[in-house]
């Protein structure tokens, strides 16, 4: 993992495995109309935000309540120049019991200052991992993109 990798972290009061649970309940903080699934070693599902951003990503390593890691098979960012940028990275979140609490980590794995989308890109996924799955692990209602 590369320090300038996009990284944020959020502690809840709740279980490690209640935390695994809402991460892969992709639909209920994320896309709400993803396709596919997002649930074991191999599931695919793809979300897609308008004509903006298309993704395609398949669960590489899934061990429970511990880590989750997505690999970008496919990708469009239509509001940059390379609009591939996303492609071959990897989504990781690690989950470990901090105390009395669970430390929820999120990584994107090629997500670095130096790509035209890290601003907004690191921008919607600290909104999505603070507010939507943040509040979808201590609250059981996410705020997911309809």
């Amino acid at each position: 993992m590369n320090s300038t990798d996009f990284s944020t972290t959020l502690l809840v009061d709740q279980t490690p495995k209640e935390a695994f649970d809402a991460i892969n309940n992709v639909r209920a903080w994320w896309k709400e109309d993803m396709e596919g699934s997002s649930q074991k070693l191999n599931d695919e599902f793809s979300v897609k935000f308008g004509d903006v951003h298309y993704s395609k990503q398949k669960l590489i390593e899934v061990i429970p309540d511990t880590k989750v890691v997505w690999l970008v098979t496919d990708s469009r960012l239509t509001f940059v120049k390379d609009q591939d940028e996303w492609i071959g990275n990897q989504i990781r979140v690690d989950i470990a019991k901090q105390g009395d609490q669970t430390e929820v980590r999120f990584t994107q794995l090629g997500l670095v200052p130096e790509i035209e989308c890290f601003t907004d890109c690191s921008n919607a996924w600290t909104f999505y991992i603070k507010n939507s799955l943040g509040s979808l692990i201590t609250t059981g209602e996410g705020q997911p993109t309809p």
